[in-house]
């Protein structure tokens, strides 16, 4: 149970942030150019809207799209506490955040926020993960469908020294931040994504599938299937609406790209304008867990994703819409998520959102099923069990995807370093 100071602070928060998001049409977003080939800042940096053309053989076809460019990496840092063993966490808005306020890393921002490339007030904690040498060693993918070759560095740096925290930020211990992750939208994306880097090792972990197994099984998948993408003009677009208003799929099967004018009071500027991305009112990510050899195992899919250089393992089930998904041909895998008797198998269910600053009121379902190793058929080819431990390695390894690896901390938060 949260404590009552938390609770407090909590309300206080949200009382003081404002924030005023309307939408507005993409020729009309100041300080930014909007062309028949692409949106940018008018500084050139923050992010760009290009569009690619996609051509897979994992897919069996091939499609264009809209999707993020920003070749600067930002950083998610978090302070902790060596003695207290708590971790300071912000209380920050996002113009797509649903409920405005949410739980934020220490430390949030691009190079061209930190940078002050938009004039605005310094960004709190900074120098504390500037002066960290080869920031790359900790750099995981974003999103693989709306980002092209996007990284974050996901930083916990420890200190025994009394750091003074800003009002906005608060003291978390990992029981707080475990009651939280039960909660509807208050951990945001990215403070699971840099606690998901953090977590232990077991002691003792006898995986199914052995490391030389997994690392030739995904060879041959490598071998087997590629994803080409070729960034074209957003004017090239046959499959999606292009207007001066916004960029739309004619089918309306997925996201659009939208424009905003921001007004808010506790953020380094308090009125500025960018495009943002729309989805689907609700998102869904399952992981289907089971014991093998007294050991958490979890299911995982190969996957190539267009914005993505490698390979990597996905959630069970992973859709950007959860109303479609159900009317899809299932196997019996993905059905055990839908199936009324889930619920009793169901060991984690919340819903949590994608990051504010890039996406609007965009939602997914977290979803984690337990089911016997016995009542599990053969798998399909592309499936496979990873043991606890692998799975930690291949998080160090930067080979889950985002969805799954943020999944997968929700179930594990309990084992954070």
């Amino acid at each position: 149970m949260v404590s009552q100071k938390i609770i407090k602070w909590l309300n206080k928060q949200k009382k003081k942030h404002k924030l005023s998001v309307k939408i507005i049409n993409l020729n009309q977003i100041d300080k930014w150019h909007y062309n028949s080939s692409l949106i940018y800042h008018k500084s050139k940096k923050f992010f760009k809207i290009v569009a690619i053309k996609v051509v897979s053989n994992f897919y069996k076809n091939k499609w264009d799209q809209p999707i993020i460019m920003q070749k600067e990496k930002g950083i998610l840092g978090i302070i902790k506490n060596q003695k207290t063993k708590k971790y300071l966490l912000q209380a920050k808005v996002e113009p797509g955040n649903i409920n405005n306020l949410q739980l934020a890393p220490t430390f949030q921002a691009t190079k061209s926020n930190y940078s002050r490339v938009h004039g605005g007030l310094k960004v709190p904690y900074l120098n504390h993960f500037l002066g960290i040498r080869n920031k790359n060693r900790f750099n995981q993918s974003e999103q693989g469908f709306r980002y092209y070759r996007k990284f974050n560095s996901n930083i916990i740096i420890t200190t025994t020294k009394n750091i003074k925290k800003t009002p906005n930020h608060y003291w978390f211990d990992k029981r707080d931040i475990i009651t939280l992750l039960k909660k509807k939208n208050i951990i945001n994306m990215d403070t699971l994504s840099v606690l998901s880097t953090s977590l232990s090792k077991k002691k003792i972990d006898l995986p199914i599938n052995k490391t030389t197994f997994i690392k030739k099984w995904i060879q041959n998948f490598d071998k087997k299937y590629f994803i080409k993408t070729k960034i074209i003009k957003l004017s090239q677009l046959k499959d999606w609406k292009v207007s001066n208003i916004s960029i739309i799929h004619k089918k309306l099967n997925h996201f659009s790209i939208l424009g905003v004018n921001v007004k808010t009071n506790e953020r380094e500027i308090n009125n500025w304008q960018q495009p943002i991305i729309k989805g689907k009112p609700m998102a869904f990510a399952g992981l289907i867990k089971t014991k093998i050899n007294d050991t958490d195992h979890y299911l995982f899919r190969y996957l190539l994703k267009p914005g993505l250089k490698k390979s990597v393992f996905g959630c069970t089930v992973n859709s950007s819409d959860i109303s479609v998904y159900n009317k899809k041909k299932l196997n019996y895998l993905e059905k055990i998520f839908f199936l009324k008797k889930q619920n009793k198998n169901t060991i984690y269910k919340n819903i949590l959102s994608d990051e504010g600053g890039r996406f609007y009121h965009c939602q997914i379902n977290y979803t984690i099923c337990f089911i016997n190793i016995e009542k599990v058929k053969k798998l399909p080819n592309n499936y496979i069990w990873l043991s606890y431990n692998q799975i930690i390695k291949m998080i160090d390894n930067k080979r889950l995807d985002i969805e799954s690896r943020l999944l997968f901390a929700c179930d594990n938060i309990q084992h954070l370093k």
